[in-house]
């Protein structure tokens, strides 16, 4: 889908629902940024931004500059921020959540390794940077290549969850 400011695309991974750029309460993204420049505003949405690949850029969010932001090292800010990016090194892939925190309430990790974990978020999305990622769920296993997405909806006991690779988890609870 195109960005809001016309500067490039997204692929959208998942959300939960709405069409187009309005109406949903959560989404995750891939863009591919190939040059320095503007991000599309977000009024009213929280954003977390990844680097996945490439050698990572720098922000300016409000007239603040960031850290570098280099791969697997998120940073979260407001949707309605104005923000521009400086690549560091050429043209990078990035990964994004972005939801209304007056409707969701949000926690993204990135884990490698043998992980487990318990969650009581009523959505639990877990996404892969592995080529083979194997999550088990309560006994229930499943194998998920690069960039592939777990959706687990409308959970209302405590799940546990393990995996063997590189992943990003990200929990939405409803507010």
């Amino acid at each position: 889908m195109p960005w809001k400011n016309g500067g490039g695309s997204t692929e959208e991974i998942t959300r939960d629902a709405g069409t187009g750029l309005d109406g949903f309460g959560w989404r995750l993204s891939i863009a591919d940024i190939g040059e320095s420049g503007g991000f599309s505003t977000f009024a009213g949405y929280e954003r977390v931004i990844t680097v996945l690949q490439g050698d990572g850029m720098s922000l300016t969010v409000d007239g603040q500059v960031t850290r570098p932001l280099l791969p697997l090292d998120p940073f979260a800010f407001s949707g309605e921020s104005k923000v521009s990016c400086m690549l560091l090194g050429g043209p990078i892939r990035d990964f994004n959540l972005i939801y209304a925190p007056q409707r969701y309430g949000a926690r993204l990790q990135w884990l490698s390794g043998e992980q487990r974990f318990f969650s009581s978020a009523g959505t639990v999305l877990v996404f892969s940077i592995s080529d083979a990622l194997d999550v088990v769920v309560d006994s229930n296993a499943s194998q998920l290549g690069r960039h592939d997405c777990l959706q687990l909806e409308g959970n209302t006991g405590l799940l546990e969850i393990s995996s063997n690779g590189a992943c990003c988890v990200i929990e939405l609870t409803t507010r």
